[in-house]
C-alpha cells in the first residue's frame, strides 16, 4: 500500500508539472504570435514612410 500511495504521488506531481509547462508554452505562443503581428506592421508603417519621402 506505501508503495502504491507513492506512485500515485510521484504521478500526480509529473501531471502537474506537466500541466504547468504545457499553459507556459500556450501563453508564450500567444505572446510570439503578437509580438510577430506587432514586428510586421512596424515593418510595413516604415517601408510606407519611406517610399513617401
Amino acid at each position: 500500500m506505501n508503495i502504491f500511495l507513492w506512485v500515485i504521488i510521484i504521478v500526480a506531481v509529473v501531471l502537474l508539472i506537466v500541466g504547468g509547462l504545457m499553459e507556459a508554452v500556450r501563453f508564450l505562443l500567444w505572446v510570439g504570435i503578437v509580438l510577430a503581428i506587432i514586428a510586421i506592421i512596424v515593418w510595413l508603417m516604415r517601408k510606407i514612410s519611406a517610399n513617401k519621402r
